[in-house]
């Protein structure tokens, strides 16, 4: 392997002095604990040689752009086969095996999703073409509504379109895990009835804890639970900016939504972490200015914290990199979860997930 590049400025650089490259730190030695990241992006910079070194042993990227057709979805996703190709310390997350023989031999893998189902426009079968090119999670709708399904940021609260029952029968059938993350509540809670396996919301909070259009209520994390899913917490400051904060939220507070859930459900077993990190630099974009209201994500915290994006102080002060999670580790131990609740929120809970849709 080539030596590694130098660690990533500390969080506190002024943004002027340090474009968002998005190249974490090096961990010195290996955490114990399969680390599987929910919902990260990978960008055309990033640093792929280094990225077993992070501490984050399943890295479920954003394999397809949002709001596609189906060419450049094909063109992404053979895309991510070239990667694995050219860095051997890399491989696809194609069974929960893989990711246990990466584990052991030293590499991290790749679990292909996407964001969005626009890409198989009215063509179900699509599914299980691009799930044998690797597809692994699929999120219906991204924030605005389409032929599937609505989205969270819609004001009209759509559920599952006929086509979009169809595509959570595929989803069963060829083993794609359905993530309610970016899809409206009733649609969240109609996959959640309608799917014969365990769905995830990959990336979203409580919204009892801070009240976001992209964080889930009880309702709909109780849903998902009662059958065997997982909610991915997120350290995306954003969804942890409680109303009347003035400051950079911290790990504390995103811890806050860990408790809430185990609270709630009387177990751990449905927690997982979602980053929503990156690798890379993400690249300039705007929004469809007729699309849905994303000031609503925003909330405050704009007016108190950096407003770009992806900017290291846009997470959470604590965990703001990837090596970060041994700390998040160290004080899961201090607020009195169990080796076996920290393995679980790690990642064997998504692993439990995996292998029920999947197979093994």
């Amino acid at each position: 392997m080539p030596e590694p590049r130098t660690a990533s400025p500390l969080p506190h650089d002024p943004l002027h002095e340090r474009p968002n490259r998005g190249f974490h730190p090096i961990l010195e030695g290996d955490q114990p604990y399969v680390f599987v990241d929910g919902c990260m992006q990978i960008w055309h910079d990033a640093d792929l040689a280094n990225a077993h070194r992070h501490g984050c042993d399943v890295y479920a990227v954003t394999a397809l752009p949002v709001n596609t057709g189906v060419e450049p979805a094909l063109a992404a996703i053979m895309d991510w086969h070239r990667v694995v190709r050219e860095y051997p310390n890399l491989r696809l997350a194609l069974t929960v095996r893989d990711v246990r023989d990466a584990k052991a031999a030293g590499q991290a893998t790749l679990l292909l999703a996407a964001q969005d189902g626009e890409f198989l426009h009215d063509q179900p079968s699509r599914v299980e073409a691009f799930q044998r090119l690797g597809l692994r999670m699929l999120i219906p709708a991204y924030n605005r509504d389409n032929l599937l399904c609505g989205g969270v940021l819609e004001h009209t609260d759509a559920g599952l379109s006929a086509l979009g029952r169809e595509v959570v029968a595929e989803c069963n059938r060829v083993g794609v895990l359905l993530d309610a993350s970016h899809v409206s509540r009733r649609a969240s809670l109609e996959m959640a009835e309608l799917s014969e396996h365990p769905i995830v919301f990959s990336h979203a909070n409580p919204k009892a804890v801070v009240d976001n259009a992209r964080n889930i209520d009880d309702e709909q994390i109780k849903a998902v639970a009662s059958r065997g899913g997982v909610i991915g917490t997120v350290n995306w400051g954003p969804l942890i900016f409680k109303q009347g904060m003035t400051a950079r939220p911290t790990v504390h507070d995103y811890l806050e939504h860990v408790d809430y859930l185990a609270n709630l459900l009387g177990t751990t077993e449905h927690i997982g972490i979602g980053t929503d990190f990156s690798l890379g630099s993400y690249p300039p974009h705007s929004h469809d200015k007729h699309g849905p209201n994303y000031k609503t994500v925003m909330t405050e915290m704009n007016k108190y914290v950096t407003t770009y994006w992806r900017a290291p102080e846009r997470f959470a002060e604590g965990f703001t990199w990837y090596p970060e999670i041994v700390d998040v580790t160290r004080l899961l131990r201090e607020r009195g979860y169990t080796e076996a609740d920290v393995e679980g929120i790690l990642g064997g809970n998504f692993l439990r997930v995996f292998e029920r849709v999947w197979g093994g």
